[in-house]
């Protein structure tokens, strides 16, 4: 189900399942979701250790597939790709930023940003234009040719967002993407998510904390594989009955 006002879906999952063989038993991870998300909607993913909120992130980032049910991304059928063809999704309709940051620690942060494009075969001198102004978006252009141990924990999440940024993605899939940091700097990142979602984004955030979730305008929440409760923000209930009224 969603709960957006806005009509064009770009993420459709379906009645999806997701249950892996342990020893000689089965665990049933996912149990039957079926979910929503619309263009420039901002929607948190939570849930409790043991929810399928992992699972479930990882499929919407096409890491995995489903054993049933559809999944519809930017609409391509997802669920019966290879492995090749997954890849090929991620690299165009999905920018990921993670909690580790997952930088190449030798290279310059302009290199770290054009490694989407370089898969993507688009040529050198598009690709660091791209980069370039990327990196100007999170605030980095005086540090395009630094190198990750030269910069703050938090300069580095940035750098991981204009990664996640240069090839216009279909959704922004963010995994605890302030987990790493203090708060102050946490926050400051999420400023530029809520930047994003303001120019149009769609953003999925992964994450347990309150505090992060309470930037979405939608909340998701998982328990025992199935979704429990699919609830707008307050401020975006409050927003809609203003524009309504």
């Amino acid at each position: 189900m969603s709960v957006s006002s806005n009509n064009e879906v770009v993420l459709e999952i379906r009645d999806v399942t997701r249950t892996y063989e342990v020893g000689t038993e089965l665990v049933h991870a996912l149990c039957g979701i079926t979910l929503d998300i619309c263009r420039n909607e901002s929607v948190a993913i939570m849930g409790p250790s043991g929810s399928g909120k992992s699972t479930f992130m990882n499929i919407i980032g096409c890491l995995d597939v489903p054993t049933s049910g559809s999944y519809t991304l930017a609409g391509e059928n997802v669920a019966n790709k290879n492995e090749s063809e997954l890849a090929d999704i991620r690299n165009r309709l999905i920018g990921f930023v993670f909690q580790t940051f997952n930088l190449l620690p030798r290279s310059s942060i302009l290199h770290n940003v054009e490694l989407p494009l370089i898969y993507g075969g688009i040529s050198k001198p598009r690709r660091q234009r791209m980069a370039e102004q990327a990196l100007e978006r999170v605030g980095l252009q005086d540090r395009m040719t630094h190198r990750p141990n030269q910069l703050s924990g938090g300069q580095c999440q940035r750098a991981a967002i204009a990664r996640a940024l240069v090839l216009d993605p279909s959704i922004i899939l963010a995994d605890e993407p302030t987990g790493n940091l203090d708060s102050k700097t946490g926050d400051d990142i999420m400023r530029i998510f809520d930047k994003l979602h303001a120019d149009g984004q769609t953003v999925v955030l992964v994450t347990h904390e309150d505090s992060i979730a309470a930037h979405a305008q939608r909340v998701v929440r998982l328990r025992d594989g199935i979704v429990e409760s699919d609830l707008l923000s307050s401020e975006d209930v409050a927003t809609r009955m203003q524009r309504a009224g």
